[in-house]
């Protein structure tokens, strides 16, 4: 089913039911100023790096026992009149510590670190655009991963650090003691390897 997107510009509000109408469940927004704008569907290789990094990430802070890890394209309010509501792949919290005070609808206070996936069909003014937002409005850290070069670019407010396979991404002064291999996130898992059979001992 096609559905026109909305013309005039709108709030969060209006946004949020927007988005959880019947016929938009399978569609994914994003609200820029006001403005709707749909995102593609994400393909099995952005959905396997996600998963690698959502699970390098919550595997720290469990061990840490301090933040909290998002996925899914959870959704953050970042501006207000216009309002502006982005969803980072993934996103380390500190806000809370309960789940039962997790925000039932779109949070306004912002990750510390966001996650961002290329797509194929992503353009280089849309990824800019949505650097900005996020560190503009008080995300510390972002991780771009390029799944076409294997490579990671981490935005900070100091400076912009550019990481091949080779290298080791840190989590800086947002996850301290955090590292990980850069090619760790494009890992499948090592098939199991069959037994190795001893030989029998001659009677």
């Amino acid at each position: 089913m096609i559905v026109a997107l909305p013309q005039k510009l709108m709030t969060v509000d209006e946004f949020y039911e927007f988005v959880h109408q019947p016929e938009n469940r399978y569609r994914v927004f994003e609200l820029v100023r006001g403005e709707v704008i749909e995102l593609s569907r994400p393909n099995r290789v952005h959905g396997k790096i996600c998963a690698n990094t959502t699970y390098k990430l919550e595997s720290f802070t469990r061990k840490r026992k301090k933040g909290y890890v998002v996925c899914n394209d959870t959704g953050v309010v970042l501006e207000r009149d216009p309002d502006t509501v982005r969803g980072p792949d993934i996103g380390y919290y500190e806000d809370v510590q309960r789940f039962d005070d997790l925000p039932e609808k779109w949070g306004d206070t912002v990750p510390r670190l966001a996650v961002e996936v290329l797509s194929p069909n992503d353009t280089a003014q849309q990824i800019t655009s949505k650097i900005n937002d996020l560190l503009n409005n008080g995300v510390e850290l972002i991780w771009v991963i390029d799944p076409e070069t294997r490579t990671v670019t981490a935005y900070s407010r100091t400076g912009v650090q550019s990481l091949t396979e080779k290298d080791t991404l840190t989590g800086g002064d947002v996850l301290p003691g955090f590292r990980c291999k850069v090619a760790d996130l494009f890992a499948m898992p090592e098939p199991a390897r069959p037994p190795v059979k001893k030989p029998r001992k001659k009677r």
